[in-house]
């Protein structure tokens, strides 16, 4: 059996689903499915605009594969000749600042001298923190961890902390999640409970996102709140541009550049030197913005 076609299919599925259970959470808007190919491979970009509840939406799958350059041997410290990779990545920028920004991403990684691994995470960027929501969050997280292996969250956590990480501003991103990387069958689990695993954690994306929507979608927003809203999709785009690994590996891959900076929310704004006032809602975002939090326990 072709296990990277086997994959493939699972997360090709996987982005279905998501984008199906999306679709009833806006309740207006529809992701619209465009097919690609290219030298590399194919995949389906789901894009979603316009909604009563998300601003712009993606949700891509691909399967890709070929030559390994220089240059991804550079990113992934590994030597080989060909790769094959495959995999569902998705962002959510909503309408209403109440809302969080959430990214979501699985992948799997094949190369031709024998190694393959697993990959992925989840996160969760809100414009204001929300302590009950981030305490919850991390409870969804961990109930799909321990169902895999009972370290996987301790271990996943502060991973992802590290990672969604801008450190020119010394700042995360969020409230964090978790992120894994270079998760190989047969040291911990097998190749079928790591796929399960990515599988649960890509199906548990849209369920926390609808609640999130259900939770505050409707709430009322003002102008302040708005400007507040572009500062904080500014600091994502600096991270998915300068930081981000996957969006360097899809562009030096030879990637869908449109699906690969799907990512960028549709506005974003940057204003020199801006302080917030002190005690202000905004301000005591900033000073969660941290490493380290015990968000199970806030």
């Amino acid at each position: 059996m072709d296990t990277g076609k086997m994959i493939a299919d699972q997360f090709k599925a996987l982005q279905q689903h998501i984008c199906s259970e999306l679709n009833k959470a806006d309740g207006q808007a529809e992701f619209k499915m465009n097919a690609w190919t290219k030298d590399i491979g194919q995949g389906v970009s789901g894009v979603m605009q316009g909604g009563k509840y998300i601003e712009k939406a993606a949700v891509n799958f691909s399967h890709v594969g070929g030559t390994y350059s220089e240059q991804m041997a550079k990113l992934l410290g590994e030597e080989a000749s060909t790769y094959t990779a495959t995999g569902v990545s998705s962002i959510l920028h909503p309408v209403n600042v109440h809302v969080p920004i959430i990214h979501m991403n699985v992948r799997y990684f094949e190369l031709d001298n024998g190694t393959r691994w697993f990959g992925g995470g989840i996160d969760l960027t809100p414009h204001y923190i929300v302590k009950e929501d981030a305490r919850w969050f991390h409870e969804e997280l961990k109930a799909v961890c321990d169902s895999a292996h009972p370290e996987f969250y301790d271990r996943f956590k502060p991973w992802a902390d590290d990672y969604f990480f801008l450190p020119h501003r010394n700042e995360t991103r969020g409230v964090g999640g978790i992120f894994f990387d270079r998760l190989k069958p047969g040291e911990e689990l097998g190749e079928r409970e790591l796929l399960e695993f990515c599988i649960q954690l890509g199906r548990l994306y849209p369920q926390v996102y609808a609640a999130l929507i259900l939770r505050h979608g409707d709430k009322a927003v003002n102008e302040a709140q708005k400007a507040w809203q572009g500062l904080r999709r500014g600091r994502y785009v600096e991270f998915n541009l300068v930081h981000d690994r996957g969006t360097k590996f899809g562009l030096v891959s030879g990637g869908n550049t449109e699906s690969i900076l799907l990512s960028m929310p549709p506005i974003a704004n940057w204003e020199y030197m801006h302080e917030p006032e002190a005690g202000s809602e905004e301000a005591k975002t900033l000073e969660l913005l941290k490493k380290g939090i015990d968000w199970l326990n806030v």
